[in-house]
């Protein structure tokens, strides 16, 4: 049998303030007809413009993913986490209002997100949902950071940052999905950040928004408060790349590994994946799932 595509079973809204803006922002999620996609509405802007989560609005920024739709372009960013949540939730279609230019921080991580669409319910679909089947390698570099598409027989995700010069230092994370383990162990990863870079950032006018309360920071020496893991960094960098990724449209049949890398690398092997034709999209069949809690196993390696 054909695995369905799935929405929410009811609305729910979440407020907080934007990690770059510093604005107050709200955002209600809504169920949404089968194949309409993830689209989120500016509903504070005249005739709230749609976005579709597609890889044909994305938009340059820095340290977010942002989309754009229409002339002069409407804009929405920070929209990772969400979207990562909604994509191994196996939320296809959902719209998504947004009362400002930027969804909001939260917590800094994705689990927010999880447990607004726990307590929403998920709702079965009669259209099949899509999965797409990585045929051959892909590979995009930037310099020695680099993320790389190869066949798998299943859905695993790797990723390895290096920051020899604080806390952070080299992490590795592999980690094949499942439902339950992202919410125990990959959804709550918050945000980090240098304490040098977030300096510069927001002389820059970015993160205007951000704080420990919605971030991990380190010195050179120490972290500036406590950490949910060890290796919290790495696992939220997988977060970032679900998110990203999510914006192909479909389920990933395949392994992911990344190194270095960031949103513009994301979004380019997601690019590359379509632009090569390595990618196969059919319908999905289905597959055991576990149900959506709030309590996982973990299933992290190190290499």
């Amino acid at each position: 049998m054909r695995e369905q595509q799935h929405t929410l079973a009811s609305s729910i809204s979440l407020e907080g303030v934007g990690l770059h803006t510093g604005l107050p922002v709200r955002c209600s999620l809504h169920p949404a007809p089968a194949s309409s996609g993830r689209v989120f509405v500016r509903v504070d802007q005249p005739g709230s413009p749609p976005i579709p989560a597609r890889l044909g609005s994305l938009a340059p920024a820095a340290l977010c993913t942002r989309l754009q739709q229409g002339s002069p372009p409407v804009q929405v960013q920070t929209v990772e986490h969400l979207l990562a949540a909604l994509y191994v939730l196996g939320i296809d279609n959902c719209r998504i209002e947004v009362e400002g230019p930027e969804l909001p921080i939260l917590d800094g991580s994705a689990l927010p997100f999880v447990e607004a669409v726990a307590q929403a319910g998920i709702l079965a679909q009669e259209q099949p949902a899509l999965l797409g089947v990585i045929q051959e390698p892909v590979t995009v570099w930037a310099g020695e950071a680099f993320v790389s598409a190869v066949p798998y027989p299943g859905f695993r995700f790797t990723y390895g940052i290096d920051f020899a010069d604080c806390p952070i230092g080299q992490q590795w994370l592999s980690w094949r999905e499942n439902r339950a383990d992202f919410v125990q162990s990959i959804a709550p990863a918050r945000t980090f950040a240098r304490q040098q870079d977030a300096e510069l950032a927001r002389q820059q006018g970015l993160i205007q928004g951000g704080s420990l309360e919605n971030a991990i920071v380190c010195s050179k020496t120490e972290w500036l408060g406590p950490l949910r893991f060890p290796d919290e960094p790495v696992r939220h960098k997988l977060v970032d790349l679900l998110g990203d990724l999510s914006l192909l449209g479909c389920r990933l049949q395949g392994h992911i590994v990344a190194y270095k890398a960031g949103h513009a690398l994301h979004h380019r092997l997601a690019e590359q994946l379509l632009k090569s034709g390595s990618l196969q999209v059919e319908p999905a069949q289905e597959q055991a799932r576990d149900p959506l809690c709030l309590g996982g196993v973990e299933s992290r390696s190190s290499f």
